[in-house]
């Protein structure tokens, strides 16, 4: 299968720049979601200001690609590729444009070295139109780059991979310790942000937070497995499997999008009418998904290694209505599910006037005109 027929190339300056003014409202709007979510299947509060972490750097990508595509379809001799967006299953920028920012931070002090400050640029540009009576297309490409890449150094930001970072919380007891783990990885397959927080034990001889053997290889470990495609109870299962001495006891992983829009992307379903109806208003016809993934272990099981040694396993409480064709609970790969839909109230509106089949159990966050957001069920 061609991934390209799901991708989108959006040629014009006008478009990608309201793509990306879209896209700050919604992260903005997400950001205020994230706040009041705080629940023991959609988030702790504990776990809030992480969330709000990544989210921020997520705006911050945005910013940044923004202003690489400033002046998308006007010099297209200085910009031979523009903004490729996934149409169908995300609404976000395919993951190579992830990578393709990964490469141009690495070049971007060269870069920087080699451009003219903002003031001077500025300056040419006045000196420009006076002169020429016309626009400085090619100072406007200069300062767009600078600015695109001081934010590729100077700004926190959402990256095709985020390493994991870790916190002590505390000790079970004097020779078992208490951690948490998050890192961030923007899927190849979906094209979304996937956020992942996991609690777990430690009870080796030192600390894992100074362990300079285990904790490259955790940190290795977990990012390679972090794909959408693994159900989390395979990724708790490795891991408690890999490290003997490392017990994760909870694992979360927060989908954020896809991003539905009537404008920019291709829907089926009862969304593809909610946003229809509701994009007669300009900056309406949106919907952004958020669903909340958690795996809890209920006990643990003692399992052995050789003739004289057993190792400490995770037990896992799986959702047994999540269960697949196969009748067992494995197949659900979570403790449980939670799934969210931020929109705007128009969209929202429309939504419960035309209520669909299957939207009943989903979180409806709608956003009103002045940018409160209201919960419903």
């Amino acid at each position: 299968m061609d991934l390209t027929l799901d991708h989108r190339t959006l040629e014009e300056a006008h478009e990608t720049r309201r793509y990306f003014a879209k896209f700050e409202r919604i992260i903005s709007h997400v950001q205020g979601v994230a706040d009041s979510i705080v629940s023991e299947d959609t988030a702790l509060y504990s776990e809030i200001p992480i969330l709000q972490e990544y989210l921020r750097a997520l705006a911050g990508t945005f910013t940044a690609l923004s202003y690489k595509y400033l002046l998308a379809g006007r010099v297209s001799d200085k910009l031979p590729n523009l903004l490729s967006i996934d149409r169908q299953d995300s609404g976000f920028p395919i993951y190579q444009e992830l990578l393709e920012m990964a490469n141009d931070a690495m070049q971007a002090d060269n870069h920087l070295r080699s451009l003219s400050s903002m003031r001077d640029l500025k300056i040419a540009m006045v000196n420009h139109i006076l002169r020429e009576q016309s626009s400085p297309v090619n100072l406007q490409y200069a300062a767009s780059e600078r600015q695109y890449y001081e934010q590729l150094t100077g700004a926190p930001l959402f990256w095709a991979r985020n390493d994991p970072r870790i916190t002590w919380t505390g000790n079970v007891s004097e020779k078992r310790r208490k951690y948490r783990v998050h890192w961030g990885v923007y899927d190849s397959q979906q094209n979304i942000p996937l956020i992942y927080v996991m609690d777990l034990e430690d009870s080796g001889r030192r600390p894992l937070a100074k362990d300079e053997r285990r904790w490259p290889r955790v940190q290795g470990h977990l990012t390679s497995q972090s794909s959408a495609g693994l159900k989390l109870l395979t990724i708790a299962r490795g891991f408690d499997h890999d490290f003997d001495d490392l017990h994760p006891k909870r694992l979360r992983r927060f989908y954020v999008g896809p991003m539905y829009s009537h404008t920019f992307t291709q829907q089926s379903g009862p969304l593809r009418d909610v946003l229809a109806q509701a994009g007669q208003k300009p900056g309406e016809d949106w919907a952004l998904a958020w669903t909340t993934e958690t795996l809890i272990a209920s006990g643990t099981e003692v399992e052995s290694t050789g003739f004289f040694s057993s190792v400490e396993r995770q037990v896992y409480d799986l959702d047994p209505f999540a269960a697949g064709g196969d009748g067992t609970q494995d197949a659900a790969g979570h403790t449980s599910r939670r799934r969210s839909l931020i929109l705007p109230q128009r969209p929202y509106q429309v939504l419960e006037e035309l209520n669909p089949p299957g939207f009943g159990q989903i979180r409806k966050y709608a956003v009103s005109p002045s940018g409160k957001i209201l919960s419903y069920k």
